[in-house]
């Protein structure tokens, strides 16, 4: 059976634009053609189809490129899966776009993009398109109050840009870190690919919220402990004391 691309958009429930757009990224491969029309089979229907059920597991489209070619083995195709797995929100029913998270938070989009361009990664690509979650509403929400709160904007952003190349650098390294003493000797000692898929799912589910509650634990002791130390030195008597009450309430909660 033949397909026009509206049909095959149509049966996929999908939009032409997204047809044409997998088409420009190499993930379909070219129709056939009668005259002037382009004309797509089977093989378009299920390869749309197949794209689809991998982005619904939060893949990127060069990873879904891979795999659909076959470039990427199951064990790797598994933790990729994971890896995209674990930036859905599990609550999650919707995506938003720029303007509609610009109208929950109450932030202008041209802020909006300020503030991705200093760092702070909001948002990710679907289709050729940028689409939000509700989390990044709360995010945009949380530095409002830093806004509120009298710290100047400009100020902000440069240090989001700062932080950004530090936390990037250090994920980096940690990443490198798997690959060489978690990924590769899974690799090498599993017996096939579904042992290897297995093991590496499970050594990433395990990891991620121990590496985060770590990162997260100790930025927070740090920034107390700097905060602490400049009022000592800068701060009055009455500053100083209940500096160090808050403090402590906020190490032991």
């Amino acid at each position: 059976m033949g397909y026009r691309v509206e049909q095959l958009a149509a049966a996929c429930d999908v939009s032409v634009d997204t047809i044409r757009y997998y088409q420009s990224k190499g993930l379909l491969a070219p129709p056939k053609r009668e005259g002037r029309v382009a004309i797509y089979d089977r093989e378009h229907l299920l390869r749309v189809r197949r794209i689809r059920a991998l982005q619904q597991k939060g893949l990127t489209l060069a990873v879904i490129k891979r795999v659909v070619e076959g470039k990427l083995k199951r064990a790797d195709a598994d933790l990729a899966t994971a890896v995209a797995e674990a930036q859905i929100e599990s609550d999650e029913d919707e995506f938003l776009t720029l303007d509609e998270v610009a109208a929950r938070s109450g932030v202008p989009s041209a802020l909006l993009r300020a503030i991705e361009r200093a760092g702070l990664a909001l948002g990710r690509k679907i289709d050729g398109e940028e689409r939000f979650t509700s989390a990044d509403v709360s995010l945009v929400r949380q530095g409002l109050r830093l806004l509120d709160a009298g710290l100047p904007i400009n100020d902000l952003l440069a240090l989001a840009a700062e932080y950004n190349v530090a936390a990037r650098a250090v994920a980096e390294r940690a990443v490198e870190m798997f690959d060489r003493h978690i990924r590769d000797p899974i690799r090498e000692h599993a017996t096939d690919e579904a042992e290897a898929a297995d093991k590496l799912v499970a050594a990433f589910r395990e990891l991620l919220p121990a590496v985060t509650a770590l990162v997260s634990h100790h930025f927070r002791r740090v920034l107390l402990a700097v905060a602490e130390e400049h009022i000592e030195r800068v701060g009055g008597e009455a500053e100083i004391a209940a500096t160090r009450a808050e403090s402590r309430r906020l190490r032991e909660a």
